[in-house]
């Protein structure tokens, strides 16, 4: 009996370990796509409310020749990564110093708390008042987006590293510093880096809605433009660029989590 229990219960782990291969993932993107194009062939949806993948791909070439979806592209990106970066890094700082000193966490948690729940998009008239129509507001509103969700998680992670190795440090006569860097650090990263996943999305989310807003380049811009226009093929190509930088993200993200927390 009880082998046959350790048996099943064996299956069972093995059945939950096991990993499918890649191809299925792009196996059925690929099945979504031949379905989206076999619908817009057969029925008689007008391309002015669903273009086909086919029609989209060859006008995404075409604006590419062009020079357009490149300009578009390089202006959302400088955007994007610049106030990535920085909301990145301020978050993962100050979440490190409210996480570890009771000072910085007194004075910072309840402003994280107050300003967190307020939309970021309703901040960029007051942003734009404060700091221009250029290039700093753009960047500024989609820092303050990806600073959050990276503070809390920090913040959290932190908090959730093992007291005991803290203590072992403590007893070897390890600096403050060389606690946070050594120990408080490492066991924080994975939290951290769902963070950074979670405000990527929303720093694609805040770079929309602000070039749509305020400026006359970047994808978002270019949304809005072909959407007054009711080109919707040239629309489609501007979603299928940001999901394509997503997906950029997301990859890059998981690429550097893997090097940096190797050891899970």
């Amino acid at each position: 009996m009880n082998a046959m229990y350790r048996r099943e219960v064996v299956n069972r782990l093995a059945f939950i370990d096991t990993k499918l291969p890649g191809w299925v993932s792009t196996l059925s993107l690929i099945g979504l796509i031949v379905l989206w194009e076999v619908v817009c062939r057969l029925s008689s949806v007008p391309e002015l409310y669903l273009p086909s993948p086919s029609a989209i791909v060859v006008t995404s070439w075409d604006m590419l020749v062009s020079g357009e979806l490149l300009t578009n592209a390089k202006a959302s990106l400088y955007r994007i990564g610049w106030g990535f970066f920085i909301g990145s890094i301020a978050g993962i700082l100050l979440g490190l110093a409210t996480g570890f000193f009771r000072l910085a966490e007194a004075v910072g948690n309840p402003l994280v708390h107050a300003l967190y729940p307020i939309p970021k998009i309703a901040l960029l008239p007051l942003i734009i008042l404060w700091l221009g129509i250029g290039e700093l507001s753009k960047v500024t509103i989609i820092s303050l987006g990806v600073f959050f969700p990276v503070i809390i998680n920090t913040y959290s992670g932190v908090k959730n590293v093992d007291p005991l190795l803290i203590k072992a440090a403590v007893a070897f006569r390890a600096s403050r510093l060389s606690i946070i860097r050594k120990v408080i650090l490492p066991g924080a990263l994975p939290v951290i880096f769902a963070g950074l996943k979670l405000a990527a999305g929303t720093s694609l989310l805040l770079l929309v809605a602000a070039e749509m807003i305020a400026a006359k380049e970047g994808i978002g811009a270019m949304i809005l433009h072909y959407g007054d226009l009711m080109l919707t093929t040239k629309l489609m190509v501007g979603v299928l660029a940001l999901s394509l930088l997503g997906i950029a993200f997301n990859y890059s993200l998981n690429w550097l989590e893997k090097r940096l927390i190797s050891w899970r």
